[in-house]
């Protein structure tokens, strides 16, 4: 279950919050206006032109724009999933109350009204926040939107995990409680939680428990995307969802295809960054990664959704190409790809066993497994160099970061142990997370550990398998195969899943380690009430280092995407906002 998340303010911090509104300000939030989405365009063509600009910028309508993935998501659902492509992708069908600029660089981490009017208003004391929603707003079946449904929809999406487990728990973790524990909208028909108030039909108040600088970052999230009540069919949502955007569902196959046509009761004046372009967004699933990179470079395909980029043989095939090279994206978006050591799975109980893991690693030869320097640098930290707060150190340096048998053989002696049997996770359908595995499965034999390594597919690898503690207790999983990206531009944004020890859930769990380190999350707690942006930053920089201290995360690449954009495509633009994925909020094509 999860766990609500009480965090006593002391006197001072209960003074710094009357300023909270200056620090949000400060922030990469932008400004309460109503933003265009250009911000960038015309970034013209050339390697990395769509990480300085929008590329073939365009307002021609018609076409298909055809998204291919390898495997299937957690779930379309706007309140059920965690993975940024699906954060990125659902905004073309439900409305967050605020989302990121679709622009390039640091334009794309701006923060903007979307279903909201402007962004929010804090209280002096920081403890609550009020959105008034765009007037005229409608659902594809005509119906008014209210503040009721965005109410809702956090509630479904956070307060019944046993329904919807994948996202996070930001709101559950913030929101004052009910007197009587809220049980969530399936169990409870009392009337919802109080700490979200809706007086009218386009006013929301949130109540929290403490000061949150981050707020308006948070409620970009899909989990306020709204779902009126009477439509909500629980878990079988995803298969009728209604939607808020500028496309709805024309069909919806599990694991095969989704298609969207233009929403035709959305209106282009209450909605300034979207463009609503192609006639037709077809969205194909378990496509072979060879097939959807030959689609991509033959323009059958205009995005690959996952956004993790071409494999090595089309890497290499591009390279080879100038022509070819010249229509790709490389860039970072605050992502990091790491082995997570699951601290209650024995023997990595014991911090000796993991420091023989964190030294036994050849870092350089992960990295060539993943397609070498172009798909990242070698990481010795939690937090990546283009999230704020990060420092460069190395609390396990090995020569050359080609890892050191010695001191690993001494850490595992230290620990009692002369071999260690463990299993090693992976996602099936990520090649180079599989070679990745491959390549830490042979360092580590090398010093006694022996890691049997078993795939699991990408959409139940945080509700079934890696992401299930009990599942992993009763499967020897100690090392699991993550990437990270950070779910909004902040040390707060990109830590706090990962790294709280209240964030950690019977499914749909992000915190593989299962680290609870009381000091961790003081400094955690610390940071959401701190309107120091700098003093922030400072917080999460000593988080990193505490948690490297206990070893349970073996950062290995800050990770680099490797995209190709088709000439047919248009308005592409690299986002950091969603991983240096493209943002797929406004593309279209000449096809």
């Amino acid at each position: 279950m999860r766990r609500s998340r009480t965090v006593a303010l002391t006197a001072a911090a209960a003074a710094v919050v009357l300023v909270v509104t200056g620090c949000t300000s400060s922030s990469k939030s932008g400004d309460s206006s109503s933003s265009s989405a250009s911000g960038s365009a015309g970034g013209g063509s050339g390697a990395n032109a769509a990480t300085k600009g929008i590329v073939n910028a365009s307002d021609k309508k018609g076409g298909t724009v055809t998204f291919e993935m390898k495997g299937t998501p957690d779930s379309l659902d706007p309140g059920n999933t965690y993975y940024a492509y699906i954060y990125n992708f659902s905004r073309l069908y439900g409305r967050p109350l605020t989302t990121f600029n679709p622009a390039a660089g640091e334009e794309g981490n701006k923060l903007v009204p979307d279903l909201a009017e402007s962004m929010g208003q804090p209280s002096a004391d920081g403890l609550t926040w009020t959105y008034k929603l765009r007037k005229g707003l409608k659902y594809d079946d005509g119906t008014p939107i209210t503040s009721k449904d965005v109410k809702y929809a956090v509630e479904r999406s956070n307060f019944a995990p046993d329904v919807n487990s994948n996202g996070p728990t930001y709101f559950h973790d913030l929101l004052v409680d009910n007197e009587t524990p809220y049980e969530g909208p399936y169990k409870d028909k009392a009337g919802g939680l109080n700490s979200i108030e809706t007086p009218d039909d386009t006013t929301i108040v949130f109540h929290l428990k403490h000061p949150f600088a981050d707020f308006d970052y948070l409620v970009s999230a899909p989990q306020t995307a709204p779902v009126p009540q009477a439509k909500d069919t629980g878990a079988d949502y995803v298969k009728h969802i209604v939607s808020s955007g500028s496309f709805k569902f024309e069909s919806y196959e599990d694991g095969k295809q989704a298609v969207l046509v233009p929403n035709t009761n959305w209106d282009a004046s209450t909605d300034p960054i979207r463009k609503q372009l192609p006639e037709k967004i077809v969205l194909k699933m378990n496509i072979d990664q060879a097939t959807i990179d030959k689609d991509l470079l033959a323009g059958n395909a205009q995005v690959d959704l996952v956004g993790g980029g071409v494999d090595p043989q089309t890497q290499a095939q591009i390279l080879q190409n100038p022509k070819l090279k010249a229509s790709t994206d490389n860039a970072y978006g605050g992502r990091l790809v790491y082995l997570a050591i699951n601290s209650k799975v024995a023997p990595f109980d014991n911090i000796e066993c993991r420091k023989a893991v964190q030294f036994a690693i050849d870092k350089v030869s992960v990295q060539t497994a993943e397609g070498g320097p172009i798909r990242g640098q070698v990481a010795n930290t939690v937090l990546p160099p283009d999230i704020p707060g990060h420092q460069d150190f190395n609390l396990f340096e090995t020569k050359d970061n080609k890892g050191d048998e010695a001191k690993a053989k001494d850490a595992l002696k230290a620990c009692g142990k002369d071999s260690i049997n463990t299993v090693l996770s992976a996602r099936t359908e990520r090649a180079t997370e599989v070679a990745a595995a491959t390549s830490i499965q042979a360092a580590l034999k090398k010093v006694g550990i022996n890691a049997e390594i078993q795939q699991y597919p990408q959409g139940k690898y945080l509700t079934d398998s890696a992401g299930a503690p009990q599942f992993t207790q009763d499967h020897n999983i100690g090392l699991m195969m993550m990437q990270w990206g950070a779910d909004w531009p902040t040390g707060y944004g990109f830590l706090q899943q990962i790294v709280d020890g209240r964030a950690i859930k019977a499914s749909g769990n992000s915190n593989l380690s299962q680290l609870n380190d009381p000091a961790v999350n003081k400094l955690l707690d610390d940071a959401a009430v701190n309107p120091d942006k700098a003093a922030r930053e400072k917080t999460y920089a000593d988080i990193d280092k505490k948690v490297m201290e206990q070893a349970v995360i073996v950062p290995l690449t800050y990770f680099k995407v490797f995209l190709y954009r088709p000439d047919n495509a248009t308005n592409m633009v690299s986002t950091p906002a969603f991983s240096g994925e493209y943002d797929y909020l406004n593309i279209g094509s000449t096809k």
